[in-house]
């Protein structure tokens, strides 16, 4: 996981829409995270499964009654698809689940060890208060 310190690159499509924190949010992320990635076409694999996994713990584990997450794709120039999850538990970051064996087993953080094996690249990003974003990268060029 990294904190990111660099700018932004510039996009060659982006997309961001809001969405409910809720189960049909999340699924409504993967849903039209896939139609767009078609529009643009980019392989839908592995981009929609880390859309579905950090939309997942936006709804479950950055959720605050009343307020919404938002979800950003974006295609820079370079190939890279970035694909950004934003909630407002800003003070709530994500945690991999341990994997020795003295930690017994965990009921979640499994989600991120998925995160990890498939993007590129990935991390999370304070601000602004109260919110957090949880980012992952696909170099689509290989």
């Amino acid at each position: 996981m990294n904190q990111e310190i660099s700018a932004p690159r510039t996009p060659l499509h982006q997309f961001t829409v809001p969405l409910s924190a809720t189960r049909r949010g999340a699924r409504l992320a993967r849903l039209l995270a896939t139609e767009q990635l078609r529009s643009w076409e980019v392989p839908l694999d592995p981009a929609r499964l880390l859309v579905a996994e950090l939309a997942a713990n936006a709804v479950v584990h950055g959720r605050v009654p009343g307020r919404s997450f938002r979800l950003s794709l974006a295609v820079t120039v370079s190939a890279t698809l970035r694909i950004e999850v934003t909630d407002t538990r800003g003070e709530q970051w994500p945690t991999r689940a341990r994997t020795d064996a003295e930690a017994g087993p965990a009921e979640s953080g499994y989600g991120l060890l998925l995160v990890e094996e498939l993007a590129d690249r990935w991390g999370v990003r304070g601000g602004p208060v109260p919110c957090k974003t949880v980012w992952a990268e696909l170099d689509l060029g290989r």
